[in-house]
C-alpha cells in the first residue's frame, strides 16, 4: 500500500525568505514546485559559484522541482492558476498586490480551491501603509531597532555594524513554515484553507524579547551583555554565572585577590560589574591560547567557548555526530548545506539531495496537468 500523497507546495518565492520557507517544506517531505521566470531566480547567479552553479541558490532550493512559467503572459498565468488548483500550499514573497494583479492572489485562488493555504511573506504586511514600502532585510534590520540595539552592546561603537547576515529573511521563513503547519492542522479540523501573512518586520521585533520590554520600561542600568576576552591567538567567551562557576573560575586563575572584592560576591553584583571582572580575566587569558583557556575552564566546570570560524564549527565532532549538515547535488557536483535544526522521531526531516536545474520539471509537471484535464 502506498501512503498518502505528499503535501503539494507551489513556491513562487524568490531570493531568500520565500525559497527558504519552501525548502523547509521539502525537508519534511512536501512536494515543492518552484515557479521560475524564463531567466530563473536571480539567486542562481549568486556566489559561491562552482562551474556556474550557485551553492547559495542550492542551499535555499534543494529538494524542489523547477517549473518555468512566464507570468507576464496569459499562458503562464493560466498554467500557474491550474497548478494552484492542485496545490495544498502557495508561498510567495512578491511585493503586496503583485500576485493579485496577476490573477493569482489569495481571493482568486481560494475561490477556486477552498482548501488552499496561501502564505504571503512581505516586509511590513499585506495591508496598510507598510505594504507599499520596498523591503529588503538590511532595511528591516535598521527599521526594527535591531541594529541600534546591537550597537548599544558595543561600547565605543560610533555607527551600527554593517549587515551581512539576513536574519529578517531567515526568521520570516521559519515563522512562515511554522504558520503553514498550523494552517494545515486547522484544515484537518475544518476542511478549509486560509491566508497566512508573515512580515519581516514582525519577525525581527519578535526576536528582541528584552528590548521590547525595555523600550516600555527603561532601566537605570544598561542591559548586561557577555564580553569576548582576548587570548594569545583569538578570543574566548567565559560565562561564570553562578557562585559555583565564579569560584571555579577563580580557582583556575590561581585565586587572585581581586576575587574577594565585595562587588563580585553576589550574582547581581557580578552582573553589574561584568566588564571589570572580564578585564581581570583577560589579564590571565591573554598569554594563553584559546584552546588552552577553553580546556582549562571547561575541565574546572566554568562555561567557556573559544570563538571559532564557521568551518571549525562544521568540522566539530559534535556537529558531525549530530548531522548538522546534509549532502546535496547539482550540475557541478555535491556539497553540504545545513539540515533543518530539528529531528522528529516519526518524520524524515532532512534536506533532500537534488537541486533543480532551471525548468527541469516543466514538461513533466505541466504535462500531468494536461493529461488530468483530458481525462
Amino acid at each position: 500500500m502506498s501512503g498518502p500523497a505528499p503535501i503539494r507546495v507551489l513556491d513562487f518565492g524568490q531570493v531568500m525568505a520565500g525559497p527558504l520557507a519552501g525548502r523547509l517544506m521539502a525537508d519534511v517531505g512536501a512536494e515543492v514546485i518552484k515557479i521560475e521566470t524564463p531567466e530563473g531566480d536571480s539567486m542562481r547567479g549568486r556566489p559561491p559559484l562552482r562551474d556556474g552553479h550557485s551553492a547559495y541558490f542550492g542551499t535555499l532550493n534543494a529538494g524542489k522541482r523547477s517549473v518555468v512559467l512566464d507570468l507576464k503572459t496569459d499562458e503562464g498565468r493560466r498554467d500557474a492558476f491550474a497548478l494552484a488548483l492542485t496545490a495544498d500550499v502557495v508561498i510567495e514573497n512578491f511585493r503586496p498586490g503583485v500576485m493579485a494583479r496577476l490573477g493569482l492572489g489569495y481571493e482568486a485562488l481560494s475561490a477556486a480551491n477552498p482548501r488552499l493555504i496561501y502564505c504571503a511573506i512581505s516586509g511590513f504586511g499585506q495591508q496598510g501603509e507598510g505594504a507599499k514600502r520596498p523591503a529588503y532585510a538590511p532595511m528591516i534590520h535598521a527599521a526594527s531597532g535591531l541594529d541600534l540595539a546591537l550597537m548599544d552592546f558595543s561600547p565605543g561603537a560610533e555607527r551600527p555594524a554593517p549587515t551581512g547576515m539576513f536574519y529578517a529573511d531567515v526568521m520570516a521563513a521559519v515563522y512562515a513554515w511554522g504558520a503553514i503547519q498550523t494552517a494545515l492542522f486547522e484544515r484537518e479540523r475544518t476542511g478549509k484553507g486560509q491566508s497566512v501573512d508573515v512580515a519581516l518586520m514582525d519577525s525581527l521585533i519578535s526576536m528582541m524579547i528584552y528590548e521590547v520590554q525595555e523600550a516600555q520600561f527603561p532601566q537605570a542600568r544598561k542591559r548586561h551583555v557577555y564580553i569576548p576576552v582576548k587570548t594569545s591567538d583569538g578570543f574566548v567567551i567565559v560565562v561564570p554565572l553562578s557562585g559555583k562557576n565564579f569560584a571555579a573560575m577563580l580557582s583556575v586563575l590561581g585565586a587572585p585577590e581581586w576575587g574577594d572584592d565585595p562587588r563580585f560576591a553576589t550574582p547581581a553584583g557580578r552582573e553589574a560589574n561584568w566588564a571589570e571582572i572580564m578585564r581581570h580575566v583577560e589579564g590571565w587569558t591573554a598569554s594563553r591560547s584559546s584552546d588552552a583557556c577553553e580546556q582549562l575552564f571547561m575541565a574546572a566546570g566554568v562555561p567557556c567557548s573559544r570563538y571559532r570560524t564557521v568551518s571549525e564549527a562544521l568540522a566539530d565532532p559534535v556537529s558531525v555526530e549530530r548531522g548538522i549538515v546534509g549532502t546535496v547535488e547539482d550540475g557541478a557536483g555535491t556539497f553540504s548545506v545545513p539540515n533543518p535544526p530539528f529531528r522528529l522521531s516519526q518524520t524524515d526531516a532532512q534536506v533532500r539531495r537534488m537541486i533543480p536545474a532551471l525548468g527541469e520539471g516543466t514538461a513533466e509537471i505541466l504535462g500531468a496537468l494536461t493529461s488530468a484535464h483530458e481525462h
